[in-house]
């Protein structure tokens, strides 16, 4: 079994301050491969020594704009090929999309832009979906056996967000978003939380307002989505509420490959 973790630290810098990469240690299977998303950093600004000697071999892309976006991934097994982006200039300066090839799998670490801060994002957010959409059925046919994980910025039915009639006009649960993610399970991906939980009600984020991880109210939006011939193989997929080095929690998948 390979053991991953996906995790929105909303600043790694951050999140090491408070003990990150002690409550990785600490984690028993020790995850095979880490993504992380929203590092907000540089490689150089980080302590890779620390990182390093958990025993991982760290690939970046982060944003250009200091600060802001960026994903990494941490891997015990060495890949075959790291590929940073998606060849989408506007998308590739933001840092959103590190693929890692092991064999005959890849995987695909990502951070779906937010829309939250107004209508230009909106639209920037709508157009990387479509986009992604696309370049996403080209990579399959080249690389079937497909992993894509983190942040996608969107909470896809009812049962993944607290209060879905009052947030319903709200950016990550307007209805064209949720028809892409409808649009997206039919393409060829399995939602693998929702396959191994079906009715199970778990989020991955909650606002930093109104104490709403202490009441639960949450929403589902970090997923991992594999492609439907790898589901069969999916172990077990939960969601580590106790990690609270930012406001989303990791999510941890099993999976026979």
């Amino acid at each position: 079994m390979l053991t991953l973790l996906s995790y929105n630290v909303n600043g790694l810098r951050s999140a090491i301050n408070k003990s990150f990469l002690d409550w990785l240690s600490q984690q028993s299977p020790a995850p095979d491969i880490v993504c992380l998303q929203e590092i907000k950093a540089q490689a150089e600004d980080l302590p890779l020594t620390g990182i390093e000697a958990l025993g991982y071999h760290c690939y970046w892309h982060s944003a250009q704009k200091p600060g802001y976006s960026g994903v990494t991934t941490w891997t015990k097994r060495l890949p075959d090929r790291v590929v940073a982006g998606c060849g989408i200039e506007k998308y590739d300066r933001e840092g959103r999309i590190l693929r890692t090839d092991f064999g005959h799998w890849t995987l695909l670490n990502c951070y779906f832009p937010s829309g939250t801060t107004g209508d230009e994002r909106q639209a920037f957010k709508m157009e990387f979906l479509d986009d992604f959409f696309r370049w996403m059925a080209d990579l399959k046919q080249e690389r079937p056996h497909l992993i894509v994980t983190g942040d996608f910025n969107i909470a896809h039915t009812e049962q993944d967000i607290h209060d879905p009639k009052g947030n319903k006009k709200s950016s990550g649960f307007l209805p064209e978003e949720r028809a892409w993610m409808t649009q997206w399970f039919q393409s060829g991906f399995t939602d693998a939380f929702r396959y191994r939980h079906p009715d199970r009600v778990e989020y991955s984020w909650w606002t930093f307002r109104a104490n709403a991880r202490a009441k639960n109210k949450g929403w589902r939006i970090d997923y991992f989505s594999v492609s439907n011939e790898l589901a069969p193989r999916i172990g077990d997929v939960r969601h580590l509420s106790d990690a609270v080095h930012s406001d989303h929690c990791p999510v941890w998948m099993q999976i026979d490959l």
